[in-house]
């Protein structure tokens, strides 16, 4: 019989993720479902083929340095993969994978929730039900920003982008957007192309933000760009928390500047800026993004795809290097 690779899964997976590593692999599976610390991790890789970490296991140039020869293969339960050195993993001849497309529809719909929660003070009023501060209706109770008929820009066109656009069509928003290379006019359906982020944040009355994280883009949104946009914006991060540089967005919810906010991802997380919790003009999510059923097990399921492929000796669908 052959043996089954061994591979060590950092995380504690959804149940029809971890029955069908059981069938398929000798696994060391992280029971607690505390995050493993560098030295854990790499005492717990001796002797693994694989390794299957999330964005929780920080594998930078040391910890790739550091790891056993017989790994050969990380397949991230992610689609992002800032966790991972790339270079670093590329010189060591181990295959990196990841998740993309299946949590598209999930975290495009955190979006629109954040645009929507963000837009009409749904913590505000979340709040005041719950704590009886409601004392009936008046002309001037509770007054938020329209969403119908707004110009929504959306930095970083990729799937997500993509699909928040579909979504905010059925809300007549008009869609604005920059990404490095234009769409096809059959994708653009109608969406107005940036050549520069700064011609974007000029007509985004709600802003998106849905751009890796990068050297490029790291505190994106600060004070400059953000006197750039129009009167009253509305700010929706699901991207990453790093894109934002927190005292700049923290300042302008302060001053009114900017009108609201809605936050999915922060820098640090999840130990975030504790200011934004005293704004009553945020509308906080706890990294929700692709926190469904559905998709944790699609993310899980499609890491293992990819897992499966190198080790039949073939190409893994998501290889990034």
């Amino acid at each position: 019989m052959v043996a089954k690779p061994k591979i060590l899964v950092t995380r504690r997976y959804p149940q029809a993720v971890l029955d069908r590593i059981g069938q398929n692999y000798d696994a060391v599976i992280n029971e607690t479902d505390e995050p493993y610390d560098v030295d854990r991790l790499i005492g717990l890789a001796q002797g693994m083929d694989g390794l299957m970490p999330t964005l929780t296991n920080k594998l930078d140039r040391a910890a790739i340095e550091r790891l056993p020869e017989t790994v050969k293969v990380i397949s991230t339960y992610s689609v992002g993969y800032e966790h991972i050195d790339l270079e670093a993993a590329k010189e060591r001849g181990i295959v990196v994978t990841n998740t993309p497309d299946v949590l598209t529809d999930a975290t495009a719909d955190i979006a629109l929730l954040l645009i929507l929660g963000a837009a009409r003070r749904g913590a505000e009023g979340d709040r005041l039900c719950r704590e009886g501060g409601w004392i009936g209706w008046t002309p001037s109770f509770m007054v938020g920003i329209e969403v119908t008929g707004k110009r929504l820009g959306i930095y970083g066109m990729g799937r997500i982008g993509l699909a928040i656009a579909k979504r905010a069509r059925g809300f007549d928003m008009e869609i604005h957007y920059h990404k490095r290379c234009r769409l096809s006019p059959e994708e653009e359906m109608g969406a107005i192309y940036h050549e520069t982020p700064e011609s974007l944040l000029a007509v985004s009355d709600f802003l998106s933000l849905n751009c890796p994280d990068t050297p490029e883009t790291h505190h994106f949104l600060n004070a400059e760009r953000i006197a750039q946009l129009p009167e009253n914006p509305v700010i929706i991060n699901t991207a990453r928390g790093p894109v934002v540089h927190d005292d700049s967005l923290i300042t302008a919810l302060k001053t009114g500047r900017v009108a609201a906010a809605g936050l999915d991802v922060f820098e640090n997380e999840p130990n975030f800026d504790p200011r934004y919790k005293d704004l009553p003009n945020t509308f906080l999510l706890p990294h929700l993004g692709s926190a469904t059923v559905e998709t944790r097990n699609a993310m899980g399921l499609r890491a293992l795809d990819n897992l499966d492929a190198f080790f039949r000796g073939e190409e893994p669908r998501d290889r990034l290097v």
